[in-house]
């Protein structure tokens, strides 16, 4: 076990959202290293909420259906935790057109009362919060800085940069420590699979086992870079130990730019079944895309001493194997 690793063992850990597609892959590998882990999730549909995501640790972690919105259960379960990672949240771009205020409710009131639970119960927890890079918008300049202008498409980047700045508020405020990811596109096991509106790049292998045609929006040159889910996993946990992160705001990411086009020729050729097509944007998609982006991961690099291990082929490979042995489970 690395040094970053060893803080682990015998921690109290909270994780919100922890039934979903980070979150139970970040709940597992803290059980591996010896944490006390303590899943909070509502369970709402299509939201990736997957009770087999956690099958193999269901016997040494504790999980409580409650929402984060819910002061009262939040006040409880905060009680003693020495560290917080706050993934819950409302991450369906479609779904925070059609229903902007639940991603408000969601994302900003939910992290507001964690944050109000933690300042009344256990101002001494640490908060890591999983943003997302659509805080930026559309790209100014390439490969996107930390410093580079936030300027959201969609509501749900809005209420994620809402939520990234009151984390950062009761840091300076109220001197909880916190921290904040803006993550890029993250693949891998234990996404939802039942429908295309986020984690398009699952939705991509889905099509590719089905044997069925990847739909390619636009003319496929958009460039995005993905990230494998367990480099995310460990860049949680190494963010989480280095104490210079807290009040700081990290991109997570590869910054290694892929064309939709690619990644779908990609993804046909290693599951050696499905095929690739162009279509139309739907105007729901259209609305919120952001065109090009792949970010700088220089600072995470230099103060957290992070970077990626997971190359895009490997990561594409261990994704089509895990999907098609546990095809019933997450179709």
């Amino acid at each position: 076990m690395t040094p970053y690793e060893e803080v682990f063992r015998e921690r109290r850990v909270l994780v919100t959202g922890g039934l979903g597609f980070v979150g139970s892959n970040l709940s597992a590998r803290l059980i591996a290293l010896g944490a006390k882990v303590t899943i909070v999730d509502n369970m709402m549909p299509r939201l990736g909420g997957n009770l087999f995501n956690v099958k193999e640790i269901a016997d040494r972690v504790h999980i409580n259906f409650t929402d984060v919105r819910d002061s009262h259960s939040m006040d409880y379960l905060v009680k003693g935790q020495e560290i917080i990672f706050h993934l819950a949240g409302q991450v369906n771009h479609v779904d925070s057109i059609r229903n902007p205020i639940q991603d408000l409710d969601i994302n900003c009131r939910g992290t507001l009362v964690l944050l109000e639970s933690c300042r009344k119960n256990n101002q001494g927890t640490k908060i890591i919060f999983a943003g997302t890079r659509g805080e930026y918008g559309s790209s100014v300049t390439l490969p996107v800085g930390e410093d580079h202008p936030t300027n959201p498409k969609g509501i749900y980047a809005v209420t994620n940069l809402s939520a990234e700045k009151m984390v950062l508020v009761y840091h300076d405020v109220h001197k909880i420590p916190g921290t904040c990811l803006r993550i890029t596109n993250t693949y891998g096991p234990r996404h939802q699979m039942a429908h295309d509106e986020y984690g398009v790049l699952n939705w991509f292998i889905r099509k590719a086992i089905d044997n069925e045609v990847i739909p390619v929006f636009g003319d496929g040159r958009i460039l995005r870079d993905f990230l494998y889910v367990d480099d995310l996993v460990d860049c949680f946990l190494r963010v989480t130990a280095r104490d210079q992160a807290y009040g700081e705001v990290f991109n997570v990411g590869t910054g290694i730019p892929v064309s939709f086009i690619d990644l779908a020729k990609r993804i046909v050729k290693i599951a050696g079944t499905g095929k690739t097509a162009f279509t139309e944007f739907t105007q729901e998609r259209k609305e919120v895309e952001p065109g090009d982006y792949y970010t700088d991961i220089s600072k995470i690099k230099r103060m957290v001493g992070w970077e990626p291990k997971t190359d895009l082929e490997e990561g594409l490979r261990r994704t089509v194997e895990f999907y098609r042995k546990y095809k019933k489970e997450y179709w």
